[in-house]
Parts: structure tokens; C-alpha cells; sequence
């Protein structure tokens, strides 16, 4: 068991679920310029999206983060995006038993040039928790512009060795 991914992960999930719920729901599904017109909920549902296929891939152990399912409900609905996030923390604090998957990439533009890649349930883990913090600096410049009115902490999608080396130079 690799407990300080899971700590990671679940404290990353935390940041984001006080997040949504400070978020007032049509603020949630607002668009922003700033954005590139995306929204805030929509950085969450693709941020959860990930987890979601990490999830589904324990029985196959086959992973496709291209066949999410984009889901536009939970990038428009927060309590849904907040129970799809609780189901996911559930998820990581009860399985935390590392395995081989899977991963199929397709980097080509126009047609499907699939490559397979061994890895394994911690490894995607990792790669989550990385995906989530680049999401999560996306997510807050959206609040920023959207709703100032959310309270933020400062390492909100940042990422812990960039924090460190903060700490050390400061």
C-alpha cells in the first residue's frame, strides 16, 4: 500500500469538493473568457473523468483515458460533480492495492493509431493526482475571474515540490 499517494489524492479531492461547494451553481457552469470560454465545472467533470477511468479499469485492467465519457451533467450540475467526487474518494481510500494495467494512448490527430504501455494502478494514480493539479491552477484562475468570492487555499493546484521549493527559497 502506497499511502502517501492516497493522502495525496484524497487531499486534492478535499481542496476541490470546498471548492464546488463554495461555488454557487450558476457560477459553476459559467463560462469564462479567461478560460478560453470553458468553465469551472467543466475543468472539475474532466478532472473527474480521469479518476472515473482509472476506476473503471480495475476489472479489465485495461485503461483509455480518450474513452471518458464526457459527461456535460456533471460539468453543469455541482451537487452531481460533488457526489461523483465522494464516490471517487470512496473509491481511492478503500482500493489501494497497486496492479498492472493497460494503458492505450492515440496521440494522431486523424485517425486511430493506438500504442499500448504497461503500467499500473500507482503509476495512473500519480498521473491523476499531476492531472488534477494542473486542472485545479485552471480551476482557480476560473474562480478568480467568476466567482472571487470563493475561498481558496494558496497551494490550490500546486504542486507539492513546487511548494517546497517555495518554502526553501523563502
Amino acid at each position: 500500500m502506497n499511502n502517501n499517494l492516497i493522502s495525496a489524492a484524497l487531499t486534492l479531492l478535499d481542496q476541490l469538493e470546498d471548492s464546488i461547494r463554495q461555488t454557487n451553481e450558476e457560477d459553476f457552469s459559467k463560462p469564462s473568457e479567461i478560460l478560453n470560454n470553458s468553465s469551472v465545472g467543466q475543468h472539475v467533470r474532466h478532472t473527474l473523468e480521469f479518476f472515473l477511468c482509472l476506476i473503471d479499469a480495475v476489472p479489465t485492467k485495461k485503461l483509455d483515458y480518450d474513452k471518458r465519457k464526457h459527461d456535460k451533467f456533471i460539468e453543469i450540475d455541482k451537487k452531481l460533480a460533488l457526489s461523483v467526487l465522494d464516490s471517487i474518494r470512496q473509491f481511492i481510500s478503500n482500493n489501494n492495492e497497486n496492479f498492472d494495467i493497460q494503458l492505450t494512448v492515440n496521440y494522431d490527430l486523424e485517425q486511430e493509431l493506438n500504442t499500448t504501455i504497461r503500467s499500473s494502478f500507482y503509476r495512473e494514480l500519480a498521473y491523476n493526482i499531476e492531472h488534477a493539479i494542473h486542472h485545479m491552477a485552471l480551476i482557480k484562475i476560473g474562480i478568480k475571474d467568476i466567482c472571487p468570492y470563493v475561498k481558496i487555499d494558496s497551494s490550490f493546484g500546486v504542486a507539492s515540490s513546487t511548494i517546497r521549493y517555495q518554502n526553501q527559497v523563502n
